[in-house]
């Protein structure tokens, strides 16, 4: 049976956070305790309830590998970015994002340096609370490195590559906790493949050196709910380069840019972690078209190299919509 997982983030419950302000607003990249809705001596508490709903959620879908839903950040690359040494987040710096606004980032202004596990009580929680397998996200050292203003180091490569040194930290000891995948998340591969050429392969590879469990890496076009145009989409335009990645699974998005899969011939021999579920809140799956589009992934991968989820992160849908989306998901596959 080909196997199903999400992205990473799953919908965070109204009483948690402020998601109307959330929408509103770009991915945070610098900290924004502003979306809590629950007082900070309560957070953390409130934060593994919100995450047990979300871990039960996908076990009732049918999901196999599920995540925490990144219940306890306010984005996908800020909960990790902004805990390392290096930065001075009280006078942030600010950058332009690929959809055009600028936005608040960390300012590094020294070494940076992981000084202490981030996610590892995260990553032994979700253990904890499922049989299922599991995975847990880290940002990726290219797009932290892009996600920020360097006044410090004056090379990019030499930021990524102590981007990745933290990473790596962090991942090895992520696998120690029995996790059955860690994933990199590296949208900005997409966003800056001139850049990515020169150096991301190196950063990524030294952030999965030595780490001994399933590795995964996603790489994508932007949430849907700031990327409005994705089916003007040609293609990955840094693809062919992920095969020289020491990662087991590749991540991608098809279904909202709806992209030609006859690209999915140039990967190798990696497994394919397919999105074949828009995360548009307008827009719910049939049965038939997730078929059709897995069907059209299997000509051109065999299929125990293929898995599918949605397309990115479910963390602007309702978590009503994000649950029957994983439910048609997960019901196209087994009777495939």
């Amino acid at each position: 049976m080909i196997r199903t997982t999400v992205v990473g983030s799953y919908p965070q419950p109204d009483w948690l956070i402020d998601r109307e302000r959330l929408k509103t607003r770009l991915p945070p990249r610098v900290g924004a305790a502003e979306l809590w809705r629950v007082r900070a001596d309560l957070l953390h508490g409130a934060q593994d309830d919100a995450t047990i709903l979300a871990v039960r959620d996908m076990e009732r879908a049918g999901v196999d590998v599920v995540t925490d839903g990144e219940m306890r950040r306010e984005s996908y690359s800020n909960h990790f970015a902004t805990a390392l040494a290096g930065l001075d987040l009280e006078n942030p710096g600010s950058f332009v994002e690929r959809v055009g606004a600028t936005n608040m980032v960390p300012r590094v202004v020294g070494p940076i340096r992981r000084v202490t596990p981030v996610e590892l009580r995260h990553a032994q929680f979700l253990k904890d609370c499922t049989n299922r397998a599991t995975k847990i996200t880290v940002p990726g050292p290219f797009t932290m490195a892009q996600q920020c203003q360097d006044e410090f180091y004056g090379d990019q490569r030499a930021l990524a590559l102590d981007y990745a040194r933290a990473v790596n930290e962090e991942m090895r000891d992520l696998a120690e906790v029995g996790l059955d995948c860690v994933q990199i998340d590296e949208p900005y591969l997409q966003a800056r493949p001139e850049a990515a050429r020169e150096y991301a392969v190196e950063a990524i590879n030294c952030a999965l050196d030595g780490v001994n469990c399933r590795t995964a890496l996603h790489t994508c076009f932007g949430y849907a709910h700031f990327a409005r145009d994705k089916k003007s989409t040609a293609g990955y335009p840094f693809l062919s380069e992920l095969n020289d990645i020491v990662v087991d699974e590749l991540v991608l998005e098809s279904a909202e840019p709806n992209l030609d899969l006859a690209l999915l011939g140039a990967i190798a021999t990696k497994t394919v972690v397919l999105g074949v579920v828009s995360v548009r809140e307008e827009h719910m799956e049939t049965v038939e078209e997730i078929q059709t589009r897995v069907r059209a992934a299997l000509e051109f991968l065999p299929r125990e190299r293929l898995m599918v989820a949605p397309d990115c992160g479910m963390k602007y849908l309702s978590r009503d919509t994000a649950y029957r989306k994983l439910t048609v998901m997960v019901e196209a596959v087994h009777d495939l």
